[in-house]
This record gives C-alpha cells, structure tokens and sequence, in this order.
C-alpha cells in the first residue's frame, strides 16, 4: 500500500471512483465498507483497486482488511473527508474498492434440483436485494431478473443482499418470456405469487423443479406472464393487509418449497398432487 496520501480531488483514482458511482459500469461495481468488502474476498470477487481512510488502520479489523484487500490489489491511502464525499452512505465506512463485476454461468441455476426466484420488474434496489438474500438463505439454486428489475449490483441492492448477490448465481434477462421458454425447456414447473389466487401457497406442491415468479412492488406480475405460469398461489393474510414485501413474500413462499424438499416422505397431507 502506498503511503502517500491522496488529498486531491483531480486524482485518477478519485475521478474513476466519482464516474462509477454517478454513472455505473457495464463492467465494474463499486464495494464500500468492510463488511461488504469481507464478504466479497470470501466469495473471490476480483478487486481493482482500493482506497482506504487513515483511520481505517487504527483498527486491528481495519489493519487486516486492507491488507487483505492489498494481497489482491492496489490499496491507496484517501483523506477521509475525500473519501466520504465518493461514499453512498451519509457516514463513510472509511473504505471502498472497484471490483469486477460476478458473472455467473446460466447452468447453475438449472442444476441439481432447482429452486429458482424469477423476478420481474422488482425495481426497488433494496428490495432486489433482500429478495436475493432471502433466495440465499432458503437454499435456492438461482434468479433470473427480467423486466426491468434493479441491478443487483448497484449500492442499496448490495447493503440489502449483505453478500448474497456475489454468491447466488443470478442471471439478468430483458424479457421475460425468454425465462419463461428456457424453464419450459429444462423441465422446471412455473408457479407465481399472485394474490387473487384460490390456491393458498401450503397446499401447493413445491417439490419438483421450481420457479418461483414475483413481481413489481406496486404491480404485481403482468398479466401474460400470470396466463404463462403452471399455477398460481396465494399467500393468505389477516385484517386489512392487500400485500406483503416482495422479499417477504418470497421468503413464505421459498421456505414453504425448502420445508417441502426436507420431509423424509416427501410429500405431507393436504399438498395438491399427493
């Protein structure tokens, strides 16, 4: 790591880090904060270059992280009122890193038994992230974006996921009937959140290969991707709530499916099928 410490505003660094954050990349993201920063070495995400407060090292967990992040590139020192000015949050962690944006390959969502959330139009960056989180959590194989949805890398989605968008294999796709024809085609059953729905989610049967859709916050999903689906499901609510949080929703949803695959049994009283 570099000592001398980077004051200017005009600085390279300083510029390519300001261009990321108004006007994102096709290639790059911007990681702030050690917990992130944690959670992206642990899943190999590759890193481009770092800056670091001062005040960052005065911490034995600070001290570590950056050498760590230095093991696997640049680290540059930055005045800490500079890098709190590049920073997303109103209270800088003291530290961020360009990284390589995680490309990850189509065929592991489809592998093994899948378990896949497919969402579309999810806008809301936060939400996105939570719904890959909870994707995560429920051992789901995978996502498939469409529609619109918010990019899983951008700042809020990244505090919401807290990690799990540079680990659950995720796929963005412009349209979503092109996801629609490619779960078709491996086999995978078609089942949406869709509040109307005569069917309560704990009577469907979510063993078999899955996809689970969800979709806009305000919305819900289109009506030609609801007409698409093998079955549509609810999730009953008391008093005057019409809606649940797009991650809450899916979380009911994909625990239910997870509880389903751990019975020894496979299948319990009152699933549809058995």
């Amino acid at each position: 790591m570099s000592s001398d410490l980077i004051r200017s505003r005009s600085n390279p660094l300083v510029k390519r880090l300001r261009a990321l954050k108004q006007q994102g990349a096709n290639d790059l993201l911007l990681i702030e904060g050690p917990k992130l920063l944690e959670e992206a070495l642990a899943a190999g995400v590759t890193l481009v270059e770092a800056a670091a407060s001062p005040r960052v090292l005065r911490h034995a967990r600070g001290r570590e992280l950056v050498a760590s992040v230095g093991s696997r590139c640049p680290v540059r020192l930055m005045d800490d009122e500079l890098l709190a000015s590049l920073a997303e949050v109103e209270a800088s962690q003291g530290v961020l890193a360009l990284a390589r944006r995680p490309r990850f390959d189509e065929a592991r969502l489809l592998s093994g038994r899948p378990l896949i959330v497919v969402a579309v139009g999810v806008q809301d960056p936060g939400n996105l992230g939570a719904l890959l989180r909870t994707a995560e959590a429920a051992g789901a194989t995978g996502a498939f974006l469409t529609g619109g949805s918010a990019d899983a890398f951008s700042w809020k989605a990244l505090r919401g996921a807290m990690g799990s968008a540079f680990r659950l294999p995720h796929v963005k796709v412009r349209a979503a009937a092109a996801v629609i024809d490619r779960l078709r085609g491996a086999g995978v059953r078609l089942v949406g959140s869709a509040p109307g729905s005569e069917v309560a989610y704990d009577t469907a049967d979510l063993r078999g290969p899955l996809a689970l859709f969800f979709g806009s916050e305000g919305s819900g999903l289109p009506d030609e991707v609801q007409d698409a689906l093998d079955e549509r499901v609810a999730i009953p609510m008391a008093g005057a709530v019409e809606s649940l949080n797009v991650a809450v929703a899916a979380g009911v949803l994909l625990f239910e499916a997870a509880r389903q695959r751990r019975s020894r049994s496979g299948v319990e009283k009152g699933y549809a099928g058995s």
